[in-house]
């Protein structure tokens, strides 16, 4: 018997990546999930490749920037199987590239999906876990919710709101008989990790650069992530290098901030000139 058999389970985000990984995680060990996204047909071929391995999963459409859309997904859920167990805001959106390239549309993108979409699933996940008077909320941030990430300034502002929220959520829901984590990835092969847009970046500069990154694949990463919340831990790392990277920050800001300059002075090398940029910027810009 998996451990998490029987459990209901939502995961936006659900169609690549680390929420791909975790809902074949979460089939594989007994779960009833399902996989909520935007992307339709890459998350039908994700209930497909689940339900030919055994597992119970279903798609939902989802745009988690639509708050209606969010608490009907939750509500079908709970009319359908009687109650949900688990929620895991994992959908989420970068864009690379300085501050003085973006524009206020590559911000309002990131902190809409990245923020509100967590605040919509958490709102109406809470309501029904607090009545249930049981249940857990995982929200999926990253290493740059807890350290500086220059190059990504509007993720990184994201993903410390996530934190915030979260760990704040966590001591407020604790007496209810809900749980709440929040996960912080460093570097994991998935397509976010080679797919972000880039504005005023050169894409050949920038590919150098994550190749040399220590990564983990989105498999092991969903690994570590289910081991934590079934050990209801309150923030949840990885990999080690990630790990060392927080603790790096808590015990020495300022070095973190050193390291951080590094990194900025070799994303710096990558910046297009202004006269080369406009091309390449439109080319890389969301959709």
């Amino acid at each position: 018997m998996g451990t998490f058999q029987g459990q209901i389970a939502i995961v936006t985000g659900g169609s690549s990546g680390i929420g791909k990984a975790l809902a074949h995680g979460l089939c594989a060990q007994g779960a009833t999930v399902i996989i909520a996204d935007i992307q339709v047909e890459a998350g039908q071929r994700v209930v497909q490749e689940l339900s030919n391995a055994g597992g119970n999963a279903s798609f939902a459409e989802l745009n988690v920037t639509n708050p209606q859309a969010v608490q009907d997904l939750i509500d079908t859920t709970v009319a359908t199987h009687g109650r949900l167990d688990l929620m895991f805001n994992n959908a989420g959106v970068g864009v690379s590239g300085e501050v003085r390239d973006l524009t206020l549309n590559d911000w309002n993108r990131t902190l809409d999906i990245n923020v509100r979409g967590v605040v919509h699933g958490v709102h109406a996940a809470y309501q029904v876990m607090v009545k249930q008077g049981s249940g857990h909320i995982i929200n999926v941030a990253s290493l740059a919710g807890l350290t500086p990430a220059s190059y990504g300034v509007p993720y990184c502002a994201s993903k410390h709101a996530v934190v915030g929220l979260s760990t704040s959520l966590r001591v407020e829901a604790r007496a209810l008989g809900v749980k709440v984590s929040v996960v912080c990835p460093g570097f994991i092969q998935t397509p976010m990790l080679t797919d972000t847009p880039g504005v005023n970046l050169s894409k050949e500069g920038t590919d150098k650069i994550v190749k040399g990154l220590p990564k983990i694949s989105a498999e092991k990463c969903a690994q570590i992530i289910l081991r934590g919340v079934r050990r209801n831990k309150a923030i949840i790392t990885m990999p080690i290098s990630a790990t060392l990277g927080w603790w790096l920050t808590r015990l020495s800001p300022g070095f973190s901030r050193f390291v951080a300059g590094i990194i900025t002075k070799r994303m710096r090398a990558t910046r297009l000139l202004p006269e080369s940029s406009s091309a390449s910027q439109n080319q890389n810009k969301p959709a």
